[in-house]
C-alpha cells in the first residue's frame, strides 16, 4: 500500500484554484497528487470557509471562541444546514472539528474558546448605519452567503451578518433599518432611497446566481470531457 504525498500549503492552493476554474476536476488532481479525494474536498471546504489563508495555515493559527462553536453546533442540530455548509457560514477549517463540538456539546461538555495566535471571527457587534448594512448584506449575498467572512471584512459579528441578511431576505430592505428609539415618521426612507437600496441588492443576488450558474456549466464541462 502506497503513501500518501504530504502537500504544502501553497500547493493546496494551486490545486484547488484550477479546480475553481474548471480546468481539472478533484479526481484527477487527487490522482496526481497522490493524495485522498477525501482530502481534495476537504481542501475545498476549507477554501470556501477561509480562503487561501486556510490553506496556508495550520489549526492552531486559527481560533474559535465559545460562542462561534456553540452557535455553528445548534445551527447544525437544528438542521439549519449540512456539516460542510455551517463550517463554510462559520469559517471553520474541517467538518472533523464540527463534529467534535457537536459529540461534546451533546454530552453536556462546556464548549470552550480555542486556538491562540490567530485572528477570531467577531463575536461582539458594533453600531451599524443604514447605508452599511446595505453594504454588508449586499457583500454577503455576492460571496455565497459566507457571513464568517462577510463578518471579518466589515468587523462586525456572525451573528449581525447572519441577522441582517436572512431579514432582508424575508422582509426585503426596511427589515434593515434600525428603529430602535426613534419614531417611525423620522426613520421612514423616501421611495426613491428604498428603491437604490432595494437595486442594490438585487444586483447582489443576481451576480450571485449568475455565478453559480457558471459554475455548474464549467462542472458539467469537466464531467462531459470525461
Amino acid at each position: 500500500m502506497s503513501h500518501k504525498a504530504k502537500i504544502a500549503g501553497p500547493e493546496k492552493v494551486t490545486a484547488i484554484e484550477k479546480y475553481l476554474r474548471g480546468e481539472d476536476s478533484l479526481k484527477h488532481l487527487a490522482s496526481t497528487l497522490n493524495v485522498a479525494f477525501s482530502s481534495m474536498k476537504q481542501w475545498l471546504q476549507t477554501y470556501q470557509s477561509l480562503g487561501p489563508n486556510g490553506l496556508l495555515s495550520t489549526s492552531k493559527n486559527i481560533s474559535y471562541s465559545a460562542e462561534l462553536k456553540k452557535s455553528a453546533v445548534e445551527d447544525y442540530l437544528a438542521g439549519v444546514a449540512s456539516h460542510m455548509e455551517i463550517c463554510k457560514r462559520y469559517g471553520i477549517k474541517s467538518t472533523r472539528q464540527l463534529r467534535n463540538w457537536i459529540l461534546k456539546y451533546n454530552g453536556y461538555e462546556k464548549l470552550k474558546s480555542s486556538g491562540t495566535g490567530g485572528t477570531p471571527i467577531m463575536t461582539k457587534g458594533r453600531p451599524t448605519s443604514f447605508e452599511e448594512r446595505i453594504k454588508i448584506v449586499k457583500f454577503c449575498l455576492e460571496h455565497q452567503h459566507n457571513h464568517a467572512q462577510t463578518a471579518k471584512e466589515f468587523q462586525v459579528s456572525y451573528q449581525q451578518v447572519y441577522s441582517w441578511t436572512n431579514k432582508y431576505i424575508k422582509f426585503g430592505v426596511d427589515a434593515l433599518q434600525d428603529k430602535r428609539g426613534k419614531r417611525k415618521s423620522e426613520n421612514e426612507m423616501s421611495e426613491v432611497e428604498k428603491l437604490r437600496a432595494q437595486n442594490t441588492l438585487l444586483q447582489a443576488e443576481n451576480k450571485r446566481k449568475q455565478m453559480e450558474i457558471e459554475f455548474l456549466k464549467k462542472l458539467d464541462e469537466i464531467q462531459r470531457g470525461r
